[in-house]
């Protein structure tokens, strides 16, 4: 029932960075993330990660994200 769910959602936000040797890949309406070698791979893990992950929840929270930005903080740490 709730990977029914799943396959209508028409889109999730998903953010993609280089860090270190690998690319991350974060769902950003779910708290789901993954990584790999190229963004291609990040992506596909993800995808993976998200489908096990609705699969196998009792109950799907899915935040709404409208127009994500980047933006820098800048602080001093003490």
């Amino acid at each position: 029932m709730v990977y029914f769910i799943y396959m209508n959602i028409p889109s999730l936000k998903t953010v993609v960075w280089k860090e270190g040797p690998h690319f991350v890949a974060q769902c950003l309406n779910v708290d789901v993330s993954s990584f790999g070698d190229t963004k291609e791979e990040a992506l596909a893990n993800v995808r993976e990660a998200l489908e096990l992950y609705f699969e196998d929840a009792q109950e799907v929270r899915i935040s709404s994200v409208d127009q994500p930005e980047i933006v820098m903080l800048e602080h001093q740490f003490a």
